[in-house]
């Protein structure tokens, strides 16, 4: 077993992410000490129930106090008002840094209560299924997933390593870029997919022509895979859509010229441009495949995740 990369590390948040931190950190000895806080008692209890960490507080102050490390996992919209409460606290020389999946918006609110005396280096590891709460994590959420670092100007090189080494740790692949381009790139590969998501089911939800039994029934037929992604926890989304406003707004604009030339390929039984896309569109699929970013399973592999015994 190697030695501990921190002596303390401080889980703000014990969601998924935070809870699934928890596990590999311990699995891979990555601290001494876990500490770990949430605005709810009764999550609290569960996280201190299934052992996830070594002290417990409902104070994300107190759990910050002597931590070498700090991760923030909370929804973005709240990290303006942790990052207020947890810095009189902040161990100098302390890394802090989030999972949030907007970088821009993390960063206006973050960076302005930072005392100049810790490293500030937003994250966001590209990982998660549609599941929440300290029960939902396991320790294999990040195995060969990327993580990217936003980093400031003037972000010292060490501590950016060291932050690199415990998500290499993890499981993790490192890349970095600026927030305006993490943020465009994460409009499209996973903010317009989950909203599109949510408004297909919507939109079967409020169908008056097709039952709710009949839309249930038959979901194998495409339905589900939408599904799993509209299942996602609400106030995550909610506040990715009102703080990733721009990039979002700019891929739904393109998405709806593209939906509209496809409406008209359709109208006009224009079948060579309609195979042309769903030709070009599949290679996509391949290419994911091939890259190691998902399994080509039913499900896309969560039965594997959850249930491995099945799959021997």
């Amino acid at each position: 077993m190697s030695e501990p990369l921190f002596e303390k590390i401080a889980l703000v948040g014990i969601g998924l992410i935070g809870s699934s931190l928890a596990r590999v950190i311990r699995r891979e000895n990555l601290a001494g000490h876990v500490s770990i806080a949430t605005r709810s008692p009764e999550t609290l209890a569960r996280a201190e129930e299934l052992k996830l960490g070594d002290s417990y507080t409902t104070s994300a102050a107190e759990a910050v106090k002597d931590a070498d490390l700090v991760i923030i996992s909370v929804p973005v919209g709240s990290s303006g008002a942790v990052a207020a409460e947890i810095a009189p606290a902040l161990k100098a020389g302390a890394i802090v840094t989030d999972v949030g999946s907007t970088k821009g918006s993390v960063i206006a609110q973050m960076a302005p209560h930072m005392p100049a005396n810790v490293h500030f280096i937003p994250g966001h590891p590209l990982a998660g299924t549609e599941k929440s709460g300290p029960d939902a994590g396991f320790a294999d959420l990040f195995e060969n997933r990327w993580c990217i670092f936003t980093p400031l100007p003037g972000t010292d090189p060490e501590a950016l390593e060291k932050l690199s080494e415990f998500w290499r740790r993890c499981g993790s692949n490192i890349d970095t870029m600026d927030p305006e381009h993490h943020d465009m790139v994460l409009a499209i590969v996973s903010h317009l997919p989950h909203i599109i998501a949510y408004n297909i089911v919507g939109t079967a939800d409020d169908l008056e022509a097709v039952t709710k039994s009949e839309v249930i029934k038959y979901s194998a037929s495409g339905f589900r895979d939408f599904t799993r992604l509209a299942a996602s926890d609400p106030t995550m989304w909610r506040d990715v859509c009102l703080h990733n406003k721009d990039a979002i707004l700019e891929m739904l604009a393109r998405f709806s010229e593209d939906l509209a030339s496809l409406q008209r390929a359709i109208r006009w039984g224009d079948g060579e441009k309609l195979f042309d896309m769903f030709t070009r569109t599949r290679a996509v699929r391949r290419s994911i495949i091939e890259a190691g970013q998902e399994i080509d399973a039913p499900d896309f592999g969560r039965q594997a995740i959850e249930h491995p015994a099945k799959t021997s």
